[in-house]
């Protein structure tokens, strides 16, 4: 579907980001993946993860993959990219912002007195400035071509976020910031052809969630014993395919500025997770999980 595009995945290291790579890359795309973690260098998360396994994976699956390591709140390091994918490719057709790092730097519950503030304001640079700054450099090389596609990567819909407190203030601000960004930057794409929209996963299966859970990807139900509501979980991979999806529609721009979820656009486009089913976790939240009735994702997934 993606054959002769040219995607940048922003920040796919690991988790979404790579599973929105592999994805891309399985629709044929060429995916250039940035982070900071390579195998001869280690970003302060200290994962094991790299950029050029995801590279790797992309080629694997169809595509071709290119790992550059990159910071993304070094605006002369997002520039170089941007210059040498010019260089390289001539164009850009789809940019996925789905840099994060912030995981470790917020408190759940903590009042904004309470909560770190050093580790606060870091957290809101990680996912606010990081977006701003790559859609700065790659923007314009995007809009050279009709039909590019702009997604900001976030947790939670515009609607869920509205009325949900999102576990403190520095993580509420982040993650609502991303759904208005993408608002703001349809409305500067859209005299360019181009679409700008926000897309949410669900309870996503990370590496970093696998191993929370002491489980893998293959064996990710037997958390459900500690976590019943785990059930509703999905692959990284189920984002990346509607990415793919959303990317392939020639009709896309009916999507501009809106808010949308991995299983939202799953019922819209027919897809699957990888395991063959359909997951609506944010619709399961709602209606399962908030009026704390027991866990049975039957009808959800």
């Amino acid at each position: 579907m993606l054959r002769g595009k040219i995607a940048l995945v922003a920040g796919a290291t690991r988790g979404g980001g790579r599973g929105i790579a592999a994805e891309l890359g399985a629709a044929g795309a060429t995916v250039y993946v940035t982070g900071r973690t390579t195998r001869t260098r280690q970003s302060d998360y200290a994962r094991p993860e790299t950029i050029e396994e995801t590279a790797e994976l992309v080629t694997n699956l169809g595509g071709e993959g290119i790992s550059v390591q990159v910071d993304h709140l070094q605006p002369a390091e997002v520039k170089a990219l941007v210059e040498r994918i010019r260089q390289e490719q001539g164009r850009l057709d789809i940019l996925v912002n789905d840099i994060w790092g912030g995981e470790n730097l917020f408190k759940w519950n903590k009042p904004v007195w309470d909560h770190d503030l050093d580790n606060g304001l870091k957290l809101l640079r990680l996912a606010i400035d990081t977006h701003l700054i790559t859609a700065h450099h790659a923007l314009p090389l995007m809009i050279e071509n009709p039909g590019g596609l702009l997604v900001e990567v976030t947790d939670g819909t515009a609607e869920y976020n509205a009325g949900h407190y999102r576990l403190s203030p520095f993580y509420d601000l982040a993650k609502v910031a991303a759904n208005r960004m993408a608002w703001a930057h349809a409305k500067d794409l859209e005299p360019h052809g181009a679409t700008a929209l926000s897309i949410t996963p669900g309870w996503m299966r990370s590496e970093m969630m696998l191993e929370h859970f002491n489980v893998t990807e293959a064996t990710w139900r037997d958390a459900a014993r500690d976590q019943p509501h785990f059930v509703i979980s999905e692959s990284p991979r189920f984002v990346g395919r509607a990415i793919a999806a959303l990317a392939a529609d020639p009709n896309k721009a009916r999507w501009n500025g809106q808010s949308l979820s991995s299983g939202g656009v799953a019922k819209d486009y027919g897809f699957t997770d990888i395991d063959g089913s359909r997951p609506d976790c944010w619709r399961y939240m709602r209606e399962v999980m908030e009026p704390d009735k027991p866990a049975d994702a039957t009808g959800y997934r």
